[in-house]
């Protein structure tokens, strides 16, 4: 794992709040046609090994598994033969989340960094299920953090507590994009599978090239684009003092101004087109998961 970066704990922090049963289950659908269409059991993995599929019947050998002696063959032919069978391959789902200073903001209901806490969370507990593997890779800060793929509660309490830990703090400009984390998922990705990512993708798609070059791997890919409703527009609210936490930069605006807030939200309209636009040709699945609505069934929606 790289080395750990200082989080923090971002002020108004409520949690991702509710997630009720029946939306995990037909999350738990969609994961699964997601990653590949059909349960374990069902997926082939290379060479021989134990599995419910006969791969072939052979000659006993010196230290085969005698508990794999087939009778019939044995009886038939006066030796004893094994049966050999096709290895069932486990699912395996990558997360990637930002813990970038901007996911700290929200205006509604939740932080933007409590939504993509809940779209981990829900997809990481899915991804253990029939004997699947989670990993997770975070960016956003000095350094991506790396959680390689295991099962089971190892899985989850890693997942946990990673996201315990926060966002990276305001003005920490030196980071590792989503560009360099989608980036390491292809490197460590050997199978086809699924990779959620959830970010605010704040970046103008540099990332775009990358996520595409993981659809072209076999990865099916899910994008939850986490939205806070004052990204959109600005309200009427007098001169107000904004700090970019990216930067830590201070900008002063009058919204009392007509003609600011009309331009703010066209530019803003054309810089969600072009994120859409990249998500699209990109051929990944794309959810809008905003603060003030209910992330888990949009997020629901774009998996089915």
């Amino acid at each position: 794992m790289s080395q750990t970066p200082v989080l923090v704990s971002p002020p108004g922090r409520r949690g991702p709040g509710p997630m009720p049963g029946a939306a995990i289950h037909a999350l738990d659908l969609g994961l699964v046609r997601r990653a590949g269409g059909r349960l374990p059991g069902e997926h082939r993995g290379l060479g021989v090994g134990v599995g419910t599929e006969l791969a072939q019947i052979r000659t006993y050998q010196v230290g085969d598994d005698v508990r794999q002696i087939d009778p019939s063959a044995s009886a038939r032919t006066g030796q004893p033969h094994v049966r050999q069978h096709v290895p069932e391959r486990a699912l395996t789902t990558w997360i990637v989340i930002d813990l970038s200073p901007s996911m700290a903001f929200g205006t509604a209901i939740r932080l933007k960094s409590d939504v993509a806490e809940g779209v981990a969370k829900v997809v990481a507990r899915l991804g253990v299920r029939r004997g699947g593997r989670v990993g997770l890779v975070a960016c956003g800060t000095p350094d991506l953090q790396v959680l390689p793929p295991v099962g089971g509660r190892r899985a989850l309490g890693a997942v946990d507590r990673l996201l315990a830990r926060g966002v990276a703090p305001d003005g920490d400009s030196e980071r590792c994009g989503l560009r360099a984390a989608l980036t390491r998922v292809r490197a460590l990705a050997r199978q086809p599978g699924l990779v959620v990512v959830a970010s605010d993708l704040r970046d103008d798609v540099p990332w775009s090239r990358s996520l595409r070059n993981l659809v072209a791997a076999g990865q099916q890919v899910v994008t939850a684009e986490v939205l806070d409703p004052r990204e959109l527009e600005l309200p009427d609210a007098g001169v107000l003092v904004l700090v970019d936490p990216e930067t830590g930069r201070h900008v002063e605006a009058d919204t009392t101004s007509a003609s600011l807030r009309t331009a703010f939200a066209a530019r803003e309209a054309q810089r969600r087109e072009r994120v859409s636009a990249a998500l699209k040709r990109a051929g990944s699945r794309h959810a809008v998961v905003r603060t003030d609505g209910d992330w888990l069934l949009e997020l629901g929606r774009a998996m089915a």
